[in-house]
């Protein structure tokens, strides 16, 4: 079921928690709502479901206007971040809840009952756990009951609010994986909302990035992380070294050196900051007494290095400003840096992107 939201607005006293929100999401795809806390996902998410009303625009489903529509009327299915589980319930009674109280003309009979019931326990792989309770489950385990509890009802939509936010770093992952596997299995439309930047792009079909009760930038994941529109993406979708200086002559003066950006041959003098990716920074081993040339790079020294699989992180301090850079490179090629003991370098970004101030 495709879901269209027009003109969203949505004030909590003084704060103002959406702004003119408008966004269609098509049918059958998994979309991820990404920002940081308070930027109005979650409540453009209850709006959808109909847990919150609007103070102003329309909600649409399969193009029809549901605005005023009762919850139960719009067909939705809501995972929460805490499960949510009837604790004096077992598995199988607990999925089978929303059936169960379904108006008298709707309601399936038991044998029913119990086949779509152990076909979803199935589905999320926990059939075997169908008389136990939900404190004898794990956190991934009750997420995953959660989840088929929401499934029960036929929902046409599927709605879940940071639903892997209270679990440990190793159960998410396994989780994220096994949602992404599921939903291709399904292709219901569902939303989610995350404040975690691998779990979006890592899951979702199509990210919407929220700030400020406002719509920063939307689309593939690929696409967003490679060509953020706005400062705030570049710097809340992954890490992000920021240089700040004043843009003159197709360079960033910054500090004590003048950086060559290519794309600024013709901005005005004007004062901005470059965004580079920690893998976009190139480093050169430089002996001690030597300066590199003007638009060479920034003199940095080695702070501290640590090499995590295939990887090498270091952080490098700039000697002009004194400020802390971080570089990512392959392993092998930091042991070879760190078998010859250099620890001064010229650092020069490869990409980066110029937001004027």
């Amino acid at each position: 079921m495709s879901i269209e939201v027009r003109h969203i607005h949505k004030r909590f006293g003084a704060f103002t928690a959406l702004d003119d929100v408008s966004l269609a999401f098509p049918d059958g795809r998994l979309t991820a709502l990404l920002g940081p806390s308070g930027c109005g996902k979650t409540t453009l998410l209850r709006i959808i479901a109909g847990l919150e009303h609007p103070d102003g625009g329309q909600v649409l489903l399969e193009g029809q206007d549901a605005s005023h529509t009762h919850v139960r009327q719009r067909q939705v299915g809501f995972v929460f971040q805490h499960y949510a589980l009837f604790k004096h319930m077992t598995v199988f009674e607990n999925v089978a809840f929303g059936l169960r109280v379904k108006p008298r003309g709707q309601r399936p009979d038991e044998r029913r009952i119990r086949e779509k019931v152990m076909g979803l326990l199935e589905l999320v792989q926990l059939d075997w756990l169908a008389d136990r309770r939900p404190a004898a489950l794990s956190g991934g385990q009750r997420q995953r009951i959660a989840l088929a509890r929401a499934l029960a009802v036929e929902p046409r939509v599927l709605l879940l609010d940071e639903p892997f936010g209270a679990l440990d770093a190793k159960v998410r992952k396994e989780l994220r994986r096994w949602l992404r596997r599921l939903h291709d299995e399904l292709h219901m439309t569902s939303l989610f909302v995350t404040h975690d930047q691998e779990e979006a792009l890592e899951v979702a079909d199509e990210i919407v990035i929220m700030n400020k009760g406002r719509v920063e930038q939307r689309g593939a994941p690929q696409a967003v992380y490679d060509a953020p529109e706005t400062a705030f993406v570049y710097g809340f979708l992954g890490h992000v070294n920021l240089f700040h200086g004043r843009v003159r002559d197709g360079r960033l003066h910054t500090g004590g050196a003048a950086l060559d950006m290519p794309g600024l041959e013709g901005a005005a003098d004007a004062p901005g900051t470059a965004y580079v990716r920690p893998h976009d920074i190139q480093i050169e081993p430089l002996p001690a007494a030597d300066q590199p040339p003007a638009g060479r790079g920034l003199l940095v020294n080695l702070q501290r290095a640590h090499a995590f699989g295939p990887l090498a992180q270091l952080e490098l301090r700039r000697e002009d400003t004194q400020e802390i850079i971080e570089v990512v490179m392959p392993s092998p090629e930091f042991d070879r840096i760190r078998a010859q003991g250099h620890r001064r370098f010229i650092a020069r970004p490869r990409q980066a992107r110029v937001f004027l101030n």
